[in-house]
């Protein structure tokens, strides 16, 4: 259940929130930052106007049919915005699968697993989500490192139907 502060979840240091039209300059430098560009791909956004039509389609447009999406995290002490965390309901796969992209950075502290619990915690008792799925290049063994420090297993191997890359696909249990 959002909190009175409208945060979708509340960790010890970070508040994840639905992405706004006032993200825009957000949304604009992560999805051309490097990590994103090496493991997520290249969303030929390069404007601010670019930036809104994305985000209508990658987020509030999801929101509204799905429920739920990627949410902004934020660092509760200064109110920087880090990186993206939230669910993905793909046409492909059987389930909403996680996923999260931090800006260079904000890596190594910690930030990335706090949110993805916080997520976790969220899919499990709000939204009722019996299991989660998430992907990830063979080769990106940062994520892979975060997933299995998250409870995730190996699955299988599939193929991106819209990129034709090879994806590790995981899954996680969330209720009994």
């Amino acid at each position: 259940m959002p909190l009175e502060t409208d945060f979708v979840v509340e960790t010890d240091r970070l508040t994840l929130s639905r992405v706004t039209p006032a993200d825009a300059p957000f949304i604009l430098e992560i999805v051309n930052s490097p990590g994103w560009l090496m493991y997520i791909g290249d969303r030929n956004v390069h404007t601010l106007e670019q930036a809104h039509f994305y985000m209508e389609n990658a987020y509030f447009g999801k929101y509204r049919l799905q429920g739920f999406g990627m949410y902004l995290v934020r660092r509760k002490e200064d109110q920087a915005a880090m990186g993206l965390c939230g669910l993905v309901q793909r046409e492909y796969l059987p389930g909403p699968d996680l996923g999260y992209a931090f800006l260079p950075g904000f890596g190594g502290k910690g930030y990335a697993t706090e949110a993805a619990q916080g997520v976790l915690t969220y899919a499990r008792e709000e939204l009722k989500i019996p299991r989660l799925l998430a992907m990830t290049l063979p080769d990106n063994h940062a994520s892979i490192r975060l997933l299995e420090k998250l409870g995730f297993r190996f699955n299988n191997t599939l193929q991106d139907p819209n990129t034709q890359e090879d994806l590790n696909l995981y899954k996680k249990e969330l209720l009994s």
